[in-house]
């Protein structure tokens, strides 16, 4: 077996195996399918590094998130993963993130920076925006119906601005330097915060990837 081959299998035993913990979490631990939900979110989106990192040609790397976008797509009718489905129709993000996945793979493959900065507002900023919003937001505004916290959105931003910042710092090809890495985060993180703000049932599991790589793509030369 290639090395090519060996990272496809390991791409699939990661997800699994995340999955996998988030069901113990859920049954044995009673933890909530909101907060396993977003462990899987986090642990899918840092593989972003192992994908860079492992494989050689895109057309191999693309392969394991276009299967989970129909691995998903089943368990959201099915409900197969308890642990990441909300039973809430029409909330689809578990579909269009690995959809948004393999897109930027497709489209920034020769620069690993900008392929894994581009995921990192959805992966870390909406992740915990969620979770500080949920258990800590008191100050509610509704955005094209929907509600969100003074407090979530203002983690989504930093959020967004550390873990966008890193990859520029670890994986560019020239690198810019932390402030120049901070900069650049922080003009994707505002904008990354204003879309999840309006973005209704799980959209912004494309809407804020496709508007972050957008701004990288015109920064990052």
């Amino acid at each position: 077996m290639t090395r090519e081959w060996v990272a496809v299998v390991v791409s699939f035993a990661y997800v699994f195996a995340m999955i996998g913990i988030a069901e113990l979490l859920r049954k044995w631990r009673g933890y909530s399918v909101d907060f396993t939900r977003k462990f899987i979110h986090v642990a899918v989106g840092m593989w972003a590094y192992g994908t860079v990192v492992l494989f050689r040609t895109r057309a191999l790397a693309i392969m394991p998130p276009l299967a989970f976008v129909a691995i998903n797509a089943f368990s959201y009718w099915q409900g197969t993963f308890k642990a990441m489905e909300t039973q809430e129709r029409g909330q689809l993000g578990t579909v269009y993130f690995p959809l948004a996945f393999a897109a930027l793979i497709w489209l920034f493959w020769g620069r690993p920076d900008i392929l894994v900065a581009s995921l990192m507002p959805m992966t870390w900023g909406d992740a915990l925006a969620a979770v500080i919003g949920g258990r800590f937001g008191r100050r509610h505004y509704t955005v094209c119906g929907h509600s969100r916290t003074v407090e979530g959105s203002l983690t989504m931003f930093l959020a967004s601005w550390t873990a966008t910042a890193i990859p520029f710092l670890v994986l560019g090809p020239t690198q810019p330097g932390l402030p120049g890495s901070l900069a650049i985060a922080a003009a994707v993180a505002l904008p990354a915060t204003l879309v999840e703000a309006v973005s209704p049932w799980g959209i912004d599991n494309l809407s804020v990837p496709t508007v972050s790589a957008l701004i990288l793509a015109v920064l990052v030369r």
